[in-house]
């Protein structure tokens, strides 16, 4: 998981792991309230979304903040603090007015001047943000309500940028808030979005809570994805982190808890079976795995030892220890994924079911590999992860490369796959992720399909390839995009950025008294869900 962005917590089981249920349950609680809906999401450690890209701090971000726009079921951007704005006749002066009613959780109002510092600090980090930086002249408010942004050139790709889910999300924080750097964390939990972080009830490592925001006044259009009105139908929402599955599992089946994020496969025909239950597909694009590959550092700072990968892996190999159902899992060779208006089928002659061993290992001897380790960063806190890890490893070995697991939990591991360092010092040569298909669609925000220094880790460099996704954001129709997404896949498989590992799509479980859950990717909205 954007780990992905991101996905930092996993729950998965070993495999081989019987699937039975306890007979005793974890201390049986009081009965849920119909108005308290009580959810297993994992650890929530970092609270602040733009300091980091994980999943359930985004999450977190999007339960208590508000944006300026979000995305409809359709993925196209439309106004949520916006009451209005316009843009001047030469595309270079947007200007913003907030709507009404707008209210910070420490009853103060919103000002445009929040707005500003936190488009700012947005912009020190995201792709996308780092984009407008690039072209802004100037960001400030003009009033209490309104801001402008005027560009030194048009960018017409501005307000996609501002509704955008891939990297990290624009939440608007309070100017105090914003105006530290983006690399020092924001621990107040003060937004103006519809749930108020209860730090009364937070109890670090075990369960946070939300309560309805009872001053939020939502927008009049019906509920459409991420936009529209963001009506709260409960009273409280508690995330438990349950960390191990038959626990999380048998907790759900007795109506102690609502909803798992991510069940593990294992599991899913268990829940399939039980008639209070169901799995449900909220996010319908996907998921994309990904073989990060350190171009820095030995063998693959050459680009015939990463070619040799594209050709040693077997998708469907590695599909299998990640969701051995199948009906939840398909190939990837489209560096825009499998369900995007850009995916593409350009230079992918390279892929062959069940991978090219052979033409691997002779790739490997053309590479000049001399027996150099090879240092595959192993999370064992995530099971798939570490599952696909161990085949990876077993894989390189079977064509004689010294192939070595580095195993630690995901923590350990984000910090370490930032190291540049050889592997002697520290360093790392290569680690799985995964992240939202429908991110790949938007080479702008999507962490795996920049290059060059400010790239993603791994750090692929390709001036060729950097220059044609820069002209990304001045590209005006769909299909002057599909072609300039053809052109540049063909280059990144030519020097093999990375290595993609296959698609898949994971459900949720939940109970059937659960409904109303918003089927968008990415990102799991709490507003408009409601208890039977």
């Amino acid at each position: 998981m954007t780990i992905s962005r991101r996905n930092l917590i996993k729950m998965g089981v070993a495999a081989g792991t019987a699937v039975s249920i306890p007979s005793i349950l974890r201390a049986q609680t009081s009965p849920t309230d119909a108005r308290t809906v009580r959810m297993v999401m994992g650890d929530l450690t970092v609270y602040d979304p733009i300091f980091t890209t994980s999943d359930i701090a985004t999450f977190h971000g999007l339960a208590i903040y508000d944006t300026l726009f979000s995305l409809d079921s359709k993925f196209m951007p439309q106004p949520q603090m916006m009451g209005k704005w316009g843009v001047s006749d030469d595309k270079k002066t947007y200007t913003f007015e907030l709507r009404d009613s707008l209210i910070w959780h420490d009853g103060t109002p919103v000002t445009a001047a929040d707005c500003v510092a936190s488009i700012r600090r947005w912009g020190q980090v995201d792709f996308g943000g780092q984009l407008l930086m690039e072209r802004a002249k100037d960001i400030s408010n003009r009033g209490d309500k309104t801001f402008t942004i005027e560009l030194r050139e048009p960018l017409g790709l501005l307000i996609d940028l501002l509704a955008s889910i891939s990297g990290r999300p624009l939440f608007i924080m309070r100017k105090k808030d914003a105006d530290r750097p983006a690399t020092e964390q924001v621990t107040a939990n003060i937004g103006s979005g519809p749930f108020k972080f209860n730090h009364a009830l937070a109890k670090p490592g075990a369960s946070v809570a939300y309560d309805r925001n009872e001053k939020y006044v939502p927008r009049s259009e019906a509920s459409d994805g991420f936009a529209g009105g963001k009506v709260v139908k409960v009273d409280r929402v508690i995330w438990e982190s349950i960390s191990d599955q038959q626990t999380a599992l048998a907790a759900l089946q007795a109506g102690e808890t609502d909803f798992i994020w991510q069940p593990p496969v294992d599991l899913y025909s268990v829940i399939e079976s039980d008639p209070n239950l169901a799995l449900q597909v909220l996010d319908k694009t996907g998921e994309d795995w990904c073989l990060r590959i350190n171009h820095l550092q030995k063998p693959f700072d050459n680009v015939k030892a990463r070619q040799a990968m594209l050709h040693l892996v077997d998708q469907e190999a590695f599909l299998q220890v990640v969701s051995p159902d199948p009906k939840y899992t398909r190939p990837l060779t489209s560096i825009f994924g499998n369900n995007t208006l850009y995916s593409n089928d350009e230079n992918t002659g390279w892929y062959k079911k069940g991978g090219d061993p052979d033409k691997a290992k002779q790739l490997f001897k053309e590479a000049g590999y001399a027996g150099e380790k090879v240092v595959i960063l192993d999370s064992t806190s995530w099971q798939e992860q570490d599952n696909a890890s161990q085949l990876l490893a077993a894989t390189l070995r079977k064509i004689g490369v010294n192939a070595e697991l580095a195993p630690s939990d995901w923590g350990a591991l984000s910090s370490r796959r930032a190291k540049k360092d050889p592997v002697e010092d520290g360093g790392w040569s290569m680690f799985i992720s995964s992240d939202s298909d429908f991110i790949q669609g938007n080479p702008i925000g999507a962490v795996y399909l920049a290059a060059g220094e400010k790239g993603w880790f791994g750090w692929p460099q390709n001036d060729e390839y950097e220059a044609l996704r820069a002209k990304w954001a001045d590209v005006e129709t769909l299909e002057e995009r599909k072609a300039l997404a053809g052109k540049m896949q063909h280059i990144w498989w030519d020097f093999v950025g990375d290595v993609r590992l296959g698609q898949i799509v994971k459900p949720i479980a939940r109970r059937k008294t659960l409904t109303g859950l918003i089927e968008m990717p990415q990102l799991i909205a709490m507003w408009n869900m409601q208890k039977a």
